[in-house]
C-alpha cells in the first residue's frame, strides 16, 4: 500500500470554498490515524485554516498532515503548531504582468460577467489566482458558469500567449491559477519527496483536474499514482476504500463514524 496519500481540496475534498463536511471530516481523521496525508491546493493558508483545520480533530494525528496552499508554492507542517517551510512569492514586476495580462483577458467579451461577488483577481503572495465570478460568488452559480472547462481553457491560450514566462493552469470551479514556472502541483509533489522522504512511486495524488490544462494535472506528470474524481462524494468512496486496505476494513461505511479512530 502507498506511503503518503494527497490530496485536491475544492472540487475534492470539499465544495468549492466550502467547509469539509462532517463525513469527509471524520474519514480524514481515521485516515490521518492510518498513514501519512497531504492536501494541495490553489487556495491560501486562510482558506485552509476555514476549510480543513477547524473541522478536523486537533490531536496528535495532524503531525500526520502536510499542507500546501497555492498548489505547492507554500509548505505547512506540524509539530506543537503549523511551520511555514517556504514560500515561492513573485516580485512585483512579476505581479503587475501577471496581474494585467488577466485583466486585459477577463475584459474580452466572451468572458466578462454579469455580476461578482468579492475579488476576481485574487494575489496569494506565490500564486495569483483569477475566480470569474469572485471569492465569495454562491456555489450555485459557480457550477453553472464554466461547467465543462471550456471559457478557461479559451483563456489559457491566451494567458500563455501572453505570459510565456508562467504556468497557467485550471482548477476548482471557475479558477485559473498562476505560478512562477515549474511551481505546481508536480513541484509540491517532489518538495513532499523531499521532505517527507516518501518516494513518489508510493504516493496516491486524488484530484478533480487531472487532464491536461488541469491544475492536478502536474502532479500525475510528476509520476505520482492518480485517481481522478468528479466531487467530494466520488472521493468519499475512494478514502473508504483507502481506509479498507490500510485496516483490513474495520473503519469502512458506518463503522468510520463509530469506531474509536473517529474520537
Amino acid at each position: 500500500m502507498k506511503k503518503l496519500v494527497v490530496f485536491d481540496l475544492d472540487g475534492t475534498l470539499a465544495v468549492s470554498k466550502s467547509s469539509l463536511d462532517a463525513e469527509m471530516a471524520v474519514l480524514l481523521t481515521v485516515l490521518l490515524g492510518l498513514v501519512k496525508v497531504a492536501i494541495i491546493s490553489g487556495g491560501n493558508w486562510p482558506q485552509f485554516q476555514k476549510q480543513v483545520l477547524a473541522h478536523l480533530a486537533n490531536d496528535g494525528r495532524l503531525t500526520n498532515l502536510s499542507l500546501l496552499p497555492a498548489c505547492g508554492t507554500k509548505f505547512y507542517q506540524y509539530e506543537s503548531g503549523w511551520t511555514q517551510l517556504y514560500s515561492e512569492d513573485f516580485t512585483e514586476a512579476e505581479r503587475r504582468k501577471i496581474t494585467s495580462s488577466l485583466n486585459h483577458v477577463v475584459g474580452l467579451p466572451d468572458f466578462r460577467v454579469k455580476e461578482s461577488w468579492g475579488e476576481v483577481v485574487e494575489d496569494r503572495g506565490s500564486q495569483i489566482t483569477f475566480s470569474a465570478l469572485g471569492q465569495q460568488a454562491p456555489i450555485e452559480s459557480k457550477q453553472t458558469w464554466d461547467p465543462d472547462f471550456t471559457k478557461r481553457k479559451k483563456m489559457k491560450v491566451l494567458l500563455d500567449d501572453l505570459i510565456p514566462q508562467f504556468s497557467v493552469r485550471l482548477g476548482g470551479t471557475t479558477s485559473i491559477d498562476i505560478t512562477k514556472p515549474g511551481i505546481d502541483k508536480a513541484y509540491g509533489i517532489r518538495k513532499l519527496r523531499d521532505v517527507l522522504g516518501i518516494a513518489i512511486k508510493d504516493m496516491i495524488y486524488v484530484g478533480d483536474a487531472l487532464f491536461p490544462g488541469g491544475n492536478d494535472y502536474p502532479a500525475k506528470e510528476a509520476g505520482a499514482a492518480s485517481i481522478q474524481v468528479r466531487d467530494p462524494n466520488e472521493s468519499k468512496r475512494v478514502i473508504e476504500a483507502i481506509i479498507a486496505c490500510l485496516d483490513g476494513g474495520h473503519h469502512t461505511g458506518t463503522d468510520v463514524t463509530t469506531g474509536p479512530l473517529a474520537n
